[in-house]
């Protein structure tokens, strides 16, 4: 079972060396050395990639081998990634958070024969790992000069030797296998082409031109295991933008400050954690009253730009909280940030009215891991927030009976790993991709995702409820981490709630925040029907997290593992 066909694209070396003779001397990246930024040509990553690429080969790694890589995003996470490709070689990622038993199932599974790993922690993962990967060969740690090691191991391999690896690359060579962090089982790993990689690029960078300019730069944050912080990696390298990394995200402030990016890429809980922030500390200072009113303004602001051109009145109240307010949100990002892509989960349409009222615009798509990261998205040329803008060029898209989204096109990937009984699930003959996702279309083209398949909740009564659209609202309030909706087979629907610690250090039986959350629930309960509509909710002592295992690393609840911990608690809302 073949997916659609990829046209030939070449491979992702030619990325760097399309660039190479005009641009070495350009900078292309910038690597966090103690507290601050050294900026790194592209012939200076040039020269890093194929020193490691040569260890990889001294090392008896070959064409078509799987490598593994388990590591924060760095910038060697990016010399590492390139290195294995140039080789011949697959990049496995995995999540440095993982547990062991998560590294064996992929080590074992992708039969990987080499990894590179960080620090000592994570070699102990994967050394206790071994017993399950019998193809597991050489480990190097990056934090105790692995990659010096690796360096040394391919001084006796020619240039010769690695070119003819390189340039036997070819659009269907496979360039990584992604495990997806699913919600539910094993993880499945997708296998991606160089093809993949180089569709998904030419559409990122043909259809959003206005982010990839000359002098952007990212600072990349998220982690490099997820398809959607490769594609900005790879599609940094490409069009010349200088790409930072930090993994630190307790200082990203301070990070995004001294890099001072021009676009960012992160997930809703992100931008989430911004506003909030900002809202809380206004609070604080007893400008709570002013924040609200300059949040207002932005969102009336953003709308009004959809309807054409925003009021003499709206215009002087926006410059005034420009002054006042926004500026500081601006400099939260760096101060230089005009664009944010956003993925992973839906953003929701206040925030994204805020953000484009204060002066960020956020751009948000949808895609997934089997698709290459985006198939569509929100162009900044044609924005229609809430929802996820246009199929990009060569993309087809069609609504199911029951609303099932399928997509057809050369990022769609080419089936799971060793495992053809789950791609035939997924992928029909024609190179249909059925998401599992649910959404419609509307006259103009644009997609709107409505929820997951597997998540819509069918009540006593019969009444089909997604969950996505009350869980975004309700999370959207400051106090509030996350919400998982439930009330399958239930007389009504009722939802389980976190709080956000740094946000609320009082006591969770207080009156206030009760009164809180009931606000957040009334004003969730504005988007649906009466029988919809959140009548009774639990606030769970812990909030939920990827350490403590009920979220992905993307930040999406792990649904079935709530409901299985929390069934007593979930049974308890519906006892009279």
């Amino acid at each position: 079972m073949t997916s659609h066909p990829t046209p030939d694209l070449g491979n992702l070396s030619e990325d760097i060396l399309d660039r190479l003779p005009e641009h070495s001397e350009d900078i292309a990246l910038a690597r966090m050395v103690g507290d601050s930024w050294v900026d790194v040509t592209l012939g200076e990553f040039h020269r890093d990639i194929i020193a490691v690429a040569k260890g990889l080969i001294g090392a008896g790694v070959a064409a078509g081998d799987r490598v593994a890589l388990l590591s924060k995003t760095r910038y060697e996470w990016t010399v590492v990634d390139y290195a294995i490709w140039w080789t011949g070689a697959v990049t496995v990622p995995i999540y440095e958070t993982s547990s062991a038993s998560q590294i064996s199932w992929i080590l074992s599974d992708s039969g990987a024969v080499a990894a590179v790993v960080e620090n000592e922690g994570h070699l102990g993962r994967v050394e206790e790992a071994r017993g399950d990967a019998p193809d597991l060969g050489q480990v190097w740690t990056i934090d105790t000069g692995g990659l010096d090691v690796l360096r040394a191991l391919g001084t006796d391999v020619t240039d010769e030797e690695l070119e003819k690896r390189r340039s036997a690359l070819t659009s269907d060579t496979l360039a990584t296998l992604i495990y997806t962090s699913g919600t539910t089982g094993r993880p499945k790993g997708c296998q991606l082409t160089h093809g993949n990689f180089r569709y998904e690029l030419n559409a990122c960078l043909t259809e959003l031109p206005e982010m990839f300019v000359p002098g952007a730069s990212t600072l990349l944050f998220l982690p490099l295991a997820h398809v959607f912080a490769r594609i900005i990696e790879v599609g940094a390298i490409r069009s010349g933008s200088k790409l930072g990394h930090t993994a630190d995200v307790k200082d990203l402030v301070t990070h995004l400050g001294t890099y001072q990016p021009t676009f960012v890429l992160g997930v809703p809980r992100v931008f989430e954690k911004v506003f909030n922030t900002a809202s809380g500390k206004a609070y604080a200072d007893g400008k709570g009253k002013i924040f609200d009113r300059a949040a207002k303004t932005a969102i009336s602001y953003s709308r009004a730009l959809d309807g054409g051109k925003p009021g003499v009145l709206l215009r002087a109240r926006h410059a005034l909280f420009d002054k006042l307010v926004y500026g500081k949100l601006r400099d939260a990002l760096g101060g230089r940030t005009e664009f944010a892509i956003s993925g992973g989960a839906p953003l929701g349409e206040r925030l994204a009215h805020f953000y484009r009222g204060i002066g960020v615009t956020i751009i948000e798509g949808y895609g997934l891991t089997e698709t290459t990261a985006a198939l569509c998205a929100n162009r900044p040329s044609d924005m229609r927030l809430g929802t996820v803008g246009k199929p990009f060029a060569g993309t087809e898209v069609r609504v199911a009976e029951d609303g099932e989204l399928s997509f057809r096109g050369p990022q769609v990937f080419h089936g799971y790993w060793k495992n053809p009984e789950a791609t035939a699930e997924v992928l029909d003959a024609d190179g249909w991709f059925a998401t599992g996702d649910l959404g419609e279309i509307d006259e103009d083209g644009y997609i709107r995702i409505t929820g997951r398949k597997k998540e819509i909740i069918v009540t006593a009564g019969g009444k089909n409820v997604a969950p996505a659209v009350l869980e975004d609202r309700v999370r959207a309030h400051a106090l509030v981490s996350q919400c998982l909706v439930v009330g399958d087979g239930k007389p009504f629907i009722a939802a389980l709630i976190t709080i956000d610690a740094e946000t609320w250090t009082g006591s969770l039986d207080d009156p206030e925040l009760l009164a809180e959350v009931q606000k957040s629930i009334d004003e969730a309960n504005t988007q649906v029907s009466k029988a919809e509509s959140i009548r009774k909710f639990k606030i769970l002592p812990e909030d939920w997290t990827e350490e403590n295992g009920y979220l992905t690393p993307s930040f999406k609840v792990k649904r079935s593992a709530v409901l299985r911990d929390f069934h007593d608690v979930v049974e308890a809302l519906f006892v009279r």
